[in-house]
């Protein structure tokens, strides 16, 4: 009876091995015959080519932030209305006469609309040249405050109140009544003329007015101071004034310089005082020059 209840459970073993196998075998020709399994190496696929186009390649495009640098050592600026050479040197960390000498732009630094303005590493070392060395002075540390027991003085007389005298505000600039031109042009300065324009390049390129020392140096026309300084040989201290992107002035010789670059300027307003800076006797030196080149300034004021 226990040998034929045990050959009883194996056949009942075998029998439930082989419909498990059944079932496992149907299961998986189902699973092949979906489309959705047979899919699958395709999605598998693709997210692997997937992963290979995200991941980040080696040696990039490096991108440079230039705003720390001093002064731009490449490329050029297009020059706009209203620009003028001190401006785009300002803009771009540049000495303007270093500016001007890279460009080869001759005085009085006339620049037009369209016109390139370049800049290249040897131009820039010029201008780092140029500039005087700085010198930083450091801050002196701050007094640490130290108690001190309280002591009881007696009174003593206070000295009368002292009164102080309100600061007074900058004058107004000095200002002439002038006549002007029908071009919009005025005299500089009243004084006999003792040098007129010549055409030749290497004579006189305008007029020369005579006077006296400390004598008003007068704008002959709105504008914007472009230069006001004695860089320039041969013309002592000058003002150069635009007033549009065709005219400028300029103004030499000078004893005393009033305005400073930028600044803007009315026809009949105080510039600067008359002097011998340059030459050898008191005079005003008067160019007006038209798309850069000397014209004859006889021409643009008015008859006296």
């Amino acid at each position: 009876m226990v040998r034929h209840s045990t050959s009883a459970d194996h056949r009942a073993r075998l029998i439930v091995l082989q419909r498990e196998r059944a079932l496992r075998l149907t299961t998986i020709q189902r699973l092949i015959r979906d489309p959705l399994c047979r899919s699958l190496p395709v999605v598998l696929l693709t997210g692997w080519l997937l992963v290979g186009c995200s991941t980040p390649q080696q040696g990039g495009v490096q991108v440079v932030d230039r705003n720390g640098r001093p002064a731009a050592t490449s490329g050029y600026h297009t020059v706009r209305r209203g620009d003028t050479l001190s401006s785009i040197a300002r803009r771009y960390g540049w000495d303007w006469r270093a500016l001007a000498r890279a460009n080869r732009i001759p005085p009085p630094y006339v620049i037009h609309p369209g016109q390139r303005i370049r800049f290249d590493s040897g131009a820039h070392r010029a201008v780092a040249s140029a500039q005087p060395p700085r010198t930083v002075t450091a801050p002196a540390p701050a007094a640490v405050p130290t108690r001190t027991p309280p002591v009881v003085a007696t009174p003593v007389p206070q000295p009368p109140a002292i009164t102080t005298t309100p600061v007074k505000p900058a004058p107004a600039p000095s200002i002439t009544p002038v006549a002007r031109s029908a071009s919009g042009w005025a005299w500089p300065a009243n004084g006999q003329i003792i040098g007129r324009f010549s055409s030749n390049g290497s004579l006189n390129k305008g007029i020369d007015i005579a006077g006296e020392l400390g004598q008003p140096v007068l704008a002959a026309s709105d504008g914007t101071v472009v230069y006001a300084g004695s860089g320039l040989r041969g013309y002592g201290e000058l003002v150069i004034i635009k007033h549009n992107d065709t005219y400028v002035s300029a103004y030499g010789h000078n004893r005393r310089l009033l305005v400073r670059e930028g600044q803007k300027v009315k026809a009949g307003q105080s510039i600067a005082e008359m002097g011998s800076t340059g030459t050898d006797r008191v005079k005003l030196h008067f160019e007006i020059r038209r798309q850069g080149k000397p014209v004859d300034p006889m021409q643009y004021l008015p008859r006296r």
